[in-house]
């Protein structure tokens, strides 16, 4: 309980640092060069200090193994950008501010993924991850809850199948809700812009940095759109035997990507390209499942008192831990960089 009642405190300190540029990108922030910050980046998880903070709050919460390792690998991702970020930076290659602002909107979505920023209604309810959670988890919105209604009942779909078609749902539930975050981002920020009277370089600027977003959210309500449709056809047809994919965040991709303005040859490399992707988050998942599975059973063994056995269990415990994270950070950098492939190509079309 404690912990829950920190994380208003902890998000509006986060969220408040967000706002301002100045201080939280500056040297000592991306550096630890702050007084005693030398010594926390070497202590630290991150070399990023406000990415430490997040990190040891939420090592408080009661988060799964699962989930704080996905908190992790975004974390490190995060970590990533804001260092290319600050090389650009000192180039004076972010003159506008848009990698900046993109920076904020992403640590506001990582935060609110994981109900760290004080809103009582984004409260993050975890969930054993080998558990099936298609009973008591909620998709939060009715048209999906009326397909998967349907298609529970269709008769259409294996068990197997069942639970594919509940991943794609679920994947489809956490797509809307990232574009709820950054339009609500984007929202504040124009009612912001619309109250300034005195037109200016600095504001043409904002314009610009507003332009982007909402470039960002037609992109984001494209692949919307697109997988509900797949959905709707899916739990309608039951399932095509000739699909070449089956993890929703590839099928996604696959579809963007023939919207794309690839070549044939273009397109056929990224076919190769997502099988392959596919494969680690096949690779991901299972160790997912494995982290899971020793949390379990950690916790029983410390109930038994045999310090040996514990002890064994901690080590295998740990390896799945460092080794779920790995993962997790790689499909995520993978992930990101087909995303940014398909999103020029996009953009490329619009021209």
């Amino acid at each position: 309980m404690a912990a829950l009642r920190a994380l208003p405190a902890l998000a509006a300190a986060l969220l408040l640092a967000a706002a301002g540029q100045a201080s939280k990108y500056s040297r000592e922030a991306n550096e630890g060069l702050a007084a005693g910050g030398g010594k926390r980046r070497e202590a630290g998880e991150f070399r990023v200090v406000r990415l430490n903070q997040v990190w040891e709050k939420a090592q408080r919460l009661h988060l799964s193994a699962v989930k704080l390792a996905e908190l992790h690998s975004d974390l490190k991702i995060q970590e990533k950008d804001e260092l290319s970020w600050k090389k650009l930076k000192a180039e004076g290659l972010d003159e506008d501010g848009e990698k900046e602002a993109k920076l904020r909107r992403n640590l506001n979505v990582i935060l609110t993924k994981y109900g760290m920023n004080g809103k009582k209604d984004s409260q993050l309810v975890d969930t054993n991850y080998i558990k099936d959670g298609t009973e008591s988890d909620t998709l939060d919105d009715p048209r999906l809850e009326k397909l998967w209604s349907k298609a529970k009942t269709s008769g259409k779909f294996s068990d197997e199948e069942l639970d594919k078609l509940w991943r794609e749902f679920k994947h489809h539930k956490e797509k809307i809700r990232e574009y709820n975050i950054l339009l609500e981002t984007v929202s504040r920020t124009e009612d912001i812009h619309k109250n300034l009277i005195n037109p200016s370089e600095e504001n043409l600027v904002k314009e610009e940095i507003l332009h982007n977003k909402h470039r960002e959210l037609k992109e984001k309500l494209r692949s919307i759109n697109q997988g509900f449709e797949r959905l709707r056809k899916v739990s309608h047809q039951g399932y095509d035997t000739t699909s070449e994919f089956e993890e929703p965040r590839v099928i996604d991709l696959w579809d963007m990507a023939k919207s794309a303005n690839f070549t044939e040859k273009e397109l056929e490399s990224f076919r190769e390209e997502l099988k392959h992707f596919e494969a680690k988050i096949e690779k991901h998942h299972h160790y997912q499942k494995q982290l899971e599975i020793s949390h379990q059973k950690l916790k029983h063994v410390e109930g038994t008192g045999d310090k040996d056995h514990l002890n064994r269990n901690k080590e295998k415990y740990a390896m799945l831990q460092e080794k779920t994270k790995e993962l997790g950070y790689k499909v995520k950098k993978h992930l990101q960089d087909l995303s940014s492939r398909i999103s020029q190509g996009l953009q490329h079309n619009e021209l």
